[in-house]
C-alpha cells in the first residue's frame, strides 16, 4: 500500500494542494493524508503556536501513514516543502516533491513587478479585482508578527537538513513566484544529494501553484514522478 502525505504553506490550509490531493485520491488507492498545522486552523486570524509544532505534527501523521503503508511519499508546498525535505531527511521516504520550497523567500524583482500592477490598477480604480492585492491583505489582517517570526524560524532551522536529503526528488517552481524566488529551487537543486532529482520551472505560474493557470502541468508532472505513468485527462481549474 502506498501512502502520501501532502503538507500545505504558511498562513495557508490544505486547499493549496487540494486539486493534486483530489486527482490522486480520484485516480489511485492510496492512502492520502493533508493535514493542518496547528494556528492555521482558527478561521481567523493566525493563533501562536512554537514551529516545532508544524514539524510534530508532519511527523505524527508520517508516523500514521507508515502503519498502513510499505512505500512513502511526501509533497510539500512552500513552508511545507522544507518540512517534507526535513521528513526525507530523518526518515525512510521513497519519493519526496517540492512545490515553491521556501528555503529562500520574497523574490525582491518579482514582488517589484507585482506591487507595480498594484499601483496601476489602483490609479485605474480596479485594485479591488486584483487578485494578488486582496490575498496579500487578508494574510496581512490574519498573520500576527509573531508568527512571522516562527516561519523564519522554521526555515532557518529546516535548510542544514536539505544536504541530507537522499530521496528521489522532484523540484517545482513558478518563475513568476513573488513569495519564493527561483534561486530557492536552484539550491535545493544542487544542495540535494539525491542521485534521482528533476527541477521543473513553469513560465507563468506565481506562488500558489496548484492553483495557477499551470495547475495542470503541475498535475501531469507530479502525478508521473510519482507513478511513472501518464495521467488521464486533467480539467484544470486557472484560478490566478
Amino acid at each position: 500500500m502506498i501512502g502520501c502525505l501532502c503538507l500545505h504553506g504558511f498562513t495557508g490550509s490544505p486547499y493549496e494542494v487540494e486539486p493534486l490531493v483530489h486527482y490522486l485520491k480520484e485516480h489511485t488507492d492510496w492512502v492520502i493524508a493533508s493535514p493542518t498545522f496547528p494556528g492555521h486552523d482558527t478561521g481567523g486570524r493566525m493563533e501562536h503556536v512554537h514551529f516545532e509544532e508544524w514539524i510534530k505534527t508532519a511527523e505524527m501523521e508520517l508516523r500514521a501513514l507508515e502503519k498502513k503503508c510499505d512505500t512513502i511519499y511526501v509533497v510539500g508546498f512552500s513552508m511545507g516543502g522544507m518540512i517534507a525535505g526535513y521528513l526525507a531527511a530523518n526518515h525512510k521516504i521513497d519519493k519526496l516533491v517540492l512545490m515553491s520550497a521556501a528555503a529562500y523567500y520574497v523574490s525582491p524583482r518579482q514582488l517589484f513587478l507585482d506591487i507595480k500592477q498594484m499601483v496601476l490598477d489602483l490609479f485605474k480604480g480596479k485594485i479591488k479585482d486584483n487578485e494578488l492585492f486582496q490575498r496579500y491583505m487578508r494574510k496581512f489582517r490574519i498573520t500576527p508578527l509573531s508568527m512571522t517570526f516562527q516561519f523564519r524560524r522554521l526555515i532557518y532551522n529546516l535548510r542544514p537538513y536539505i544536504e541530507k536529503i537522499q530521496t528521489p526528488t522532484l523540484i517545482l517552481q513558478g518563475e513568476c513566484d513573488g513569495v519564493v524566488p527561483k534561486k530557492s529551487a536552484h539550491y535545493i537543486y544542487d544542495t540535494i544529494r539525491s542521485t534521482e532529482k528533476e527541477l521543473v520551472f513553469l513560465p507563468q505560474s506565481k506562488h500558489i501553484i496548484c492553483h495557477g493557470t499551470e495547475q495542470e502541468d503541475v498535475i501531469r508532472h507530479v502525478f508521473h514522478f510519482l507513478t511513472d505513468k501518464e495521467p488521464k485527462v486533467i480539467k484544470g481549474e486557472e484560478t490566478s
